[in-house]
């Protein structure tokens, strides 16, 4: 539950207008908190976004509400191909959506994207229809089942999307988070992915992406004041000849690698993290340093470069490391 005003920044709608339609059509139903203050749900910010789908497609506004009002939700999280158990996919948005981006439709794509996420959270969507769409796709053109030109197309069509749902993700007063891939690395949506879902629980980021040289991760840290640095890799070799670089930045601020060339040895070797889930799951779990709780924000509630995390002082994570859990895979943006 959160107040009207982080809702207005989740959604992209000022709080005025938030609550005229509120007050006009009901779209939302807040309810109190001990204190008074009105708190808002997650199913409220689904119906908002399906409100904004609809105003895009041209309804007025009492017309989307009505109909945002009278949708049926869908009966459970949006699932598209796996490349897993299930056969060709499950139908319904998100096989929409992989239909329109193995066949280079780029409206019909960014409509499908629309509608999903109008309809689930932002975690969600990522989480169950996003990182596995682009797991699949990864297969798929490792297979020759897949085109160059069409994992390009989907890669930057979705990269795209990602940098507008990360939009102002440096803001706030919360620990900060610095983001980015070793020398020569260029998969870096699954890191992204983890960034928006971090910022969402309340941290800052900072986002160098592909390719970063250590030197440079370095410096930004310490001019950020980094409280973590997350560095992922898809390929193990890209963190070869830089170990003592990562050993001395260790040292300096608590880092976690990720990714599938992220190892259990090569961390211990260095003194730093090892993510192990998917990177929305290792971004939900991740909470501030000690002593750093007062300036956290209340919590917010390429292919997969999954994160792994392991322990380190400094920084913890909301629970245990759950046994067998499944590595990351990158293999997006190729």
């Amino acid at each position: 539950m959160v107040r009207i005003g982080e809702l207005s920044r989740r959604v992209g709608v000022s709080e005025h207008v938030l609550r005229a339609w509120e007050r006009r059509y009901g779209l939302l139903r807040p309810e109190r908190s001990p204190g008074g203050y009105r708190l808002y749900s997650a199913a409220d910010e689904r119906r908002i976004r399906r409100m904004q789908a609809h105003l895009a497609a041209g309804l007025s506004a009492a017309e989307a509400a009505r109909a945002a009002l009278s949708e049926e939700e869908w009966s459970g999280p949006p699932q598209g191909r796996t490349g897993s158990a299930g056969g060709g996919g499950a139908a319904g948005p998100a096989q929409d959506l992989a239909d329109r981006l193995d066949g280079l439709d780029e409206p019909g794509a960014q409509a499908a994207l629309d509608r999903l996420l109008a309809g689930f959270t932002t975690e969600t969507v990522l989480r169950d229809t996003l990182l596995p769409y682009l797991h699949d796709l990864g297969d798929r053109w490792e297979r020759g089942q897949a085109s160059i030109a069409g994992e390009h197309f989907a890669s930057n069509l979705l990269r795209g999307r990602l940098a507008g749902l990360a939009r102002g993700w440096g803001d706030g007063h919360g620990p900060c988070a610095v983001l980015a891939c070793p020398p020569g690395e260029q998969h870096d949506l699954g890191l992204l992915m983890f960034g928006i879902v971090l910022h969402r629980c309340g941290w800052r980021v900072e986002y160098l992406g592909a390719s970063t040289p250590i030197a440079e991760l370095a410096r930004t840290a310490r001019q950020a004041h980094a409280d973590i640095i997350v560095l992922a890799a898809a390929i193990e070799n890209h963190f070869d000849g830089i170990t003592g670089d990562l050993a001395r930045l260790a040292r300096q601020v608590p880092l976690a690698l990720a990714g599938a060339g992220a190892t259990q040895a090569l961390a211990d070797q260095i003194g730093a993290r090892l993510l192990t889930g998917d990177p929305v799951t290792e971004a939900q779990r991740l909470l501030p340093p000690p002593g750093d709780a007062e300036r956290q924000q209340p919590a917010m509630s390429g292919a997969a470069a999954a994160g792994r995390l392991s322990a380190r002082p400094g920084l913890v994570t909301a629970e245990a490391q759950e046994p067998g859990s499944p590595g990351g895979r990158n293999t997006g943006g190729r």
